[in-house]
């Protein structure tokens, strides 16, 4: 868990030290309005969510399958919002380990970055929830999560948007002396500002 901690020390540094430095090259450059925020600026989402099992966790599981909802709360003005996401997961077992299937439930907060027009970086981090602790087996309830993230938003008229990211999401063990459970995934989501 430690390693993970300082891994998402890391990603939001390098993420602050890059919204630092394009804000620096912008001085001079004249400010074009951008089209991500209309309305009161808080945009709300809601998507389905899909990932390949990578690492350990690809040994027993084949995909994963979900859905979330977020929240974005501007910080700067169509540039920098925080972020509050929560969903479920289903991690399928392969027909081969005579595992259980993993159902998460995550809860995070992060920060989503535009450094261009309508183009993101977020970080999230919080906690996961293990739905089926007893048919896993699992020591623990619940398990430190983080995940980095890129995406854009393609707007789809007025204040809606097509919502699409990809992201690394890793959990920290459930198992005494186990393992991170890590995928790769794909969110697509409908959102819209209020």
């Amino acid at each position: 868990m430690k390693t993970s901690i300082k891994l998402s020390i890391l990603i939001f540094s390098l993420l602050s030290t890059i919204s630092l430095n394009l804000k620096a090259q912008d001085i001079n450059t004249p400010v074009t309005p951008k089209t991500t925020n209309l309305g009161s600026g808080i945009r709300l989402s809601a998507g389905i969510e899909s990932g390949l099992p990578i690492g350990k966790l690809n040994d027993a599981y084949s995909w994963n399958f979900g859905g979330s909802v977020q929240a974005d709360f501007p910080i700067i003005d169509r540039e920098l919002y925080a972020t509050l996401n929560a969903g479920f997961n289903n991690i399928y077992a392969n027909n081969v380990s005579n595992a259980a299937d993993i159902q998460l439930i995550p809860v995070k907060a992060g920060l989503k970055y535009f450094p261009v027009k309508n183009f993101y970086i977020q970080g999230e981090a919080g906690a996961s929830f293990i739905a089926n602790k007893s048919d896993l087996g699992a020591t623990k309830s619940a398990a430190f999560v983080y995940a980095p993230q890129v995406g854009v938003l393609f707007n789809v008229g007025g204040k809606n948007y097509i919502d699409a990211g990809v992201r690394f999401e890793s959990n920290s063990k459930f198992y005494t002396n186990g393992n991170t459970s890590n995928f790769v995934g794909l969110r697509i989501a409908y959102a819209f500002n209020l």
